[in-house]
């Protein structure tokens, strides 16, 4: 039998999740047919759920058509929720993106599609609600097809000038028509999991119309996974039962998985769980391509692959505002206790806590999540808190290398780190890494430093953001073997960091980052002046319009500070009547437009950060002493190992 997973996405009332129970009733997993506005689906099981009526978190049912085995992963269609959509993306067969005949293409579709890109999953589009007075399906094939390609192409009839539009998206299925007149299964099969043809089925969740086709064409036309025959599996999501044990999902990708056997370190899988909806069997194996459940194990994420699979690749849905929590009259701490576990859930959250502020603070998508999390608080953990007013989520980098230099010498300890900060590629986060020879400094001393580099979350110099896109390097280094214990490795590394960020401030080698949308912004004609001066006003960038289309419309694209476009919308709305069209992506950071008029709103005083020090601390007479940092390279005990001109030539700079 044909084992696919596939994930079930799509923006928010596109009927997804009906679409989900449509599935699980027409081939019997459910004998009831649930309604996400009755509050009974069966994909929806939780109690925010089902009072909001969407769905919040991922879930998985089973289901058997023919010789398809389905494991559907139903994600969230909000937009705030997108990153725990992104999370299942890296372990699907296969996508159902399902869109609403009556909708158009909204511009968080075409962000999924872009993810489904990103990770090379092959989709199938359900165009729902074809119930609907009005819906066209020629309009809507033809939208989908302005949208995502020509490659779009119906698949409830594969007559032969069907098959022909196929053959037309890749050569050599071209010449196979040419030659016989007729495209085989096996090659339309490797066109849709290239990507380059989407089967498009039109029908209605709701009145169980098209879906006899849909899973017909799931169980012809998918490829299931080719698994390794060493064990391998990726995790895609963290969540906690209603006991409180950890869970981590995970899906086997080669070989099999059987209870005791070793994960992650000294990890084992003590029982393995396959979810259908909240229920669950216990299992002796789980083989490549099941979905499964481990409870009990520690320090896993999603992303994070086990045995021969790699880790997926670093998330892109990303929060851009950051708010600070009001905690009431709840204890901080517990607060903070109950946010690292929803983070542990949801990594993007970034929960921070800040002891010189004595403030905590979450990263958050938007104002739904952050309702969601509100409530959240006070059903699963009972703190009943609030939230400040969002600001936005800066970020710092260097644009020079330097090296720095922590020492950490009060009586009776030693340590001296020295570190190559350098710049990173843009996105590419925080990388650590030795090079430094096990006779300059022992290998138990170097593990001791680059672990302390990953213990943290560095911040940077000028408004005390979290830092990015920064490789630091261990370059030198010195321990005591009478002395040295390990807390003073962690001392002198922390406080090297910050000495190197100091030494740039003082070159203008650190740099603000702030996060950007790319926008797409459809107007009239008469009204493309209007916006192209919006944007330069917002310090965007726009490339040339698009030829009016049939409708008189012109389409704008370009890049714009998240700070400055993020309530443009309803701008638009009004000098376009509500005719126009925004939709925004963020795009990642760039350089703050207005980089000083932030450093100095925010007023982040870097030396008084007690908790990121950049001095150091020597030992004279049987006593330590503070060294501030930039005394520090005159005071060092271990030579440095770049002159000022090697560092420059590192960045491309003129001594």
């Amino acid at each position: 039998m044909k084992k696919i997973t596939a994930g079930i996405i799509a923006h928010v009332d596109a009927g997804k999740t009906t679409l989900s129970e449509a599935l699980l009733y027409k081939t019997g997993a459910l004998r009831q047919l649930g309604r996400v506005d009755n509050g009974d689906a069966f994909l929806d099981s939780d109690a925010l759920e089902k009072a909001r009526g969407i769905t919040i978190f991922s879930h998985e049912a089973k289901l058997q058509y023919q010789d398809l085995e389905l494991t559907l992963l139903d994600t969230p269609g909000h937009v705030d929720f997108a990153s725990a959509t992104e999370q299942v993306l890296s372990v699907l067969d296969c996508a159902v993106l399902v869109v609403s005949a009556t909708d158009g293409i909204p511009g968080y579709t075409r962000t999924l599609w872009r993810l489904l890109a990103r990770y090379q999953v092959p989709a199938f589009i359900f165009v729902n609600k074809m119930d609907v007075p009005g819906a066209d399906q020629a309009q809507v094939l033809d939208q989908l097809q302005g949208a995502f390609g020509d490659g779009c192409i119906a698949f409830t009839d594969l007559n032969q000038d069907r098959q022909e539009t196929i053959a037309l998206q890749d050569d050599a299925a071209l010449d196979e028509f040419s030659t016989t007149g007729q495209l085989a299964d096996a090659t339309i099969q490797r066109l849709i999991a290239a990507r380059k043809v989407t089967p498009v089925y039109f029908g209605s969740g709701l009145k169980l119309q098209g879906i006899d086709d849909l899973l017909a064409g799931l169980e012809r036309w998918t490829q299931p996974l080719q698994p390794t025959a060493d064990f391998g599996a990726r995790v895609f999501k963290i969540s906690y039962d209603d006991k409180g044990e950890r869970l981590t999902w995970l899906r086997v990708t080669g070989g099999s998985l059987k209870p005791k056997q070793v994960l992650l370190g000294e990890q084992k899988a003590n029982q393995l769980r396959l979810y259908n909806g909240e229920k669950f069997s216990v299992v002796q194996e789980v083989s490549a391509g099941q979905v499964c459940a481990i409870p009990g194990l520690q320090d896993t994420h999603p992303g994070l692959g086990l045995g021969v699979e790699p880790d997926a690749k670093p998330p892109v849905m990303q929060p851009v505002m950051t708010y600070k929590l009001a905690p009431q009259a709840e204890d901080p701490r517990a607060c903070l206790t109950a946010l690292r576990q929803l983070e542990d859930e949801d990594p993007a959250l970034k929960v921070s806590w800040s002891e010189r502020l004595q403030e905590l603070r979450v990263s958050i998508m938007g104002k739904v999540q952050l309702e969601i999390l509100t409530q959240l608080l006070a059903q699963r953990f009972d703190l009943h808190v609030a939230f400040g007013t969002g600001s936005i989520l800066y970020q710092e980098t260097i644009t020079q290398a330097v090296e720095g230099v922590g020492h950490f010498e009060p009586l009776r300890h030693y340590a001296e780190v020295h570190l190559l900060l350098q710049p990173a590629p843009r996105g590419s986060g925080m990388t650590y890494a030795s090079d430094l020879p096990v006779e300059a400094l022992s290998k138990n001393w170097q593990h001791l430093v680059l672990a302390n580099l990953t213990a943290k979350q560095h911040i940077g110099v000028l408004t005390g953001s979290p830092l990015t896109d920064v490789k630091i390097t261990l370059v030198g280094g010195r321990g005591s073997n009478v002395h040295t214990v390990g807390g003073d490795f962690r001392e002198a590394t922390w406080r090297a960091v910050r000495q190197g960020l100091m030494e740039l401030k003082q070159t203008g080698g650190d740099l603000l980052l702030e996060p950007w949308y790319s926008f797409r912004l459809v107007v009239a004609q008469d009204q493309v002046g209007r916006a192209m001066a919006d944007v330069d006003r917002m310090a965007g960038t726009v490339d040339p319009p698009t030829v009016p289309d049939r409708n008189g419309t012109v389409t704008l694209t370009g890049f714009a500070p998240v700070a400055a476009m993020q309530d443009y919308g309803q701008t638009v709305s009004t000098y376009t009547h509500g005719q126009g069209q925004l939709e925004l992506l963020v795009a990642g950071y760039r350089p703050c437009h207005n980089a000083a008029d932030v450093i100095k709103d925010i007023g982040y005083t870097e030396i008084g950060d007690t908790a990121n020090l950049p001095g150091s601390v020597f030992c004279a007479h049987g006593a330590g002493y503070p060294v501030a940092w930039e005394d520090v390279p005159a005071a060092a005990h271990v030579p440095y190992r770049y002159t000022p001109a090697e560092l420059a030539a590192m960045t491309g700079k003129k001594d």
